[in-house]
């Protein structure tokens, strides 16, 4: 999971054997089409929904919440560590699977999870077929893919709907992976019919979680050597020692001679990221702050915009995994952080902007 101090030394002997090999990947996906590939072949899979921003935007959140409503499939926690073979490994490990024990997650955030909670693991598909994007210090953006990776990527999720769904062949899958981030348009090319959610948060408070996290992962990565290598190997290269950002076009010379140590790298970042799809039409924005002050509402207006049929009982149930945030960060307590007024300045007005493209205004 991805508090990997969970890890029994099983775990952890079975997540490198699997991540290990590439051959042996090839072989367990071979004999997992020979045996199960009638149960998901008739799944259409359309109108896959994707969430997506930099971390910390409130990505995880809205995906749990969507995942609590019906007709709506996603990874688990219980794909782990055969990510590429999901159904084969659900029959494989049924006898000995684990009860769904709340904890919470590595991030220190106050966010409980288990093994049923749905979360970002198909960036291993990625890594697999663009293994030359993450062999430098930062990773590129995509534009396009390929048909050989398009096929791929949709029988995979036909393999989600498959297991989480299996009486509903109709239903559609969700997707939370921050670094889709660089290639929203790549993915709106692949499937036209797809939806591609944004959640923007207020630009001072998201910098400063990215840089609390950045330090945490940090911390981690020195005293236990697993944590990076479990990080590297689902392709989450977001914080710490493995820290690779994305080569947004205005990245370079919004953060120029910044470390990430510092606040006015990550406020650099996120300029640079929400420039990138400020020009963009084929995402969707909706505020973070506004969704968690009005849940009810915003949770309607996300299933709404991105077709997905519930009852108002339903979204409420839903919508009450969120928590009202944290009052905005004032500027008089980010004195002595040396914060670049003009980054700020740029940062604010960017916000602004983009607040009037939001699903949900208040």
């Amino acid at each position: 999971m991805d508090s990997t101090s969970n890890y029994s030394r099983l775990d952890r002997a079975l997540h490198k054997v699997s991540f290990g090999s590439s051959i042996l990947q090839e072989i367990l996906t071979d004999i997992e089409s020979a045996l199960f590939s009638k149960s998901w072949a008739e799944i259409p899979a359309s109108k896959p929904v994707f969430i997506t921003s930099l971390p910390r935007a409130g990505t995880t959140i809205i995906l749990e919440a969507l995942y609590r409503l019906p007709g709506l499939a996603a990874h688990t926690y219980r794909d782990m560590p055969l990510i590429y073979t999901p159904v084969l490994w659900n029959k494989l490990s049924g006898g000995i699977r684990s009860k769904g024990t709340l904890r919470e997650r590595a991030h220190g955030d106050g966010l409980v999870i288990s093994e049923d909670s749905p979360e970002a693991f198909e960036e291993v598909l990625w890594t697999k077929f663009f293994s030359d994007h993450y062999s430098g210090n930062s990773i590129p953006i995509w534009d396009t893919t390929n048909t050989k990776f398009r096929e791929y990527f949709l029988e995979h999720m036909k393999k989600i709907i498959s297991l989480r769904c299996p009486d509903d062949h109709n239903s559609r899958y969700v997707s939370k992976n921050n670094a889709n981030i660089a290639r929203t348009r790549a993915i709106k090319a692949m499937f036209t019919d797809a939806s591609i959610v944004i959640p923007l948060r207020n630009p001072i408070d998201h910098a400063l979680s990215l840089l609390r996290q950045h330090t945490n992962f940090l911390k981690q990565h020195a005293t236990d050597k697993f944590v990076a290598q479990y990080m590297k190997d689902i392709g989450h290269y977001e914080f710490g020692e493995l820290h690779r950002p994305i080569q947004f076009p205005q990245f370079s010379n919004l953060t120029s001679n910044l470390p990430p140590e510092s606040l006015n790298y990550w406020l650099g970042y996120w300029i640079a990221a929400f420039e990138y799809l400020s020009v963009q039409q084929e995402v969707s924005f909706i505020s973070y702050e506004n969704l968690c002050l009005s849940p009810n509402q915003g949770l309607g207006k996300l299933c709404q915009h991105i077709e997905l049929e519930a009852s108002p009982e339903e979204i409420a149930t839903a919508s009450a995994v969120f928590n009202a945030p944290a009052e905005t960060t004032s500027i008089d307590s980010l004195k002595g952080q040396g914060v670049d007024r003009e980054l700020l300045d740029r940062a604010r007005d960017l916000h602004r902007s983009l607040l009037s493209r939001c699903l949900l205004k208040q």
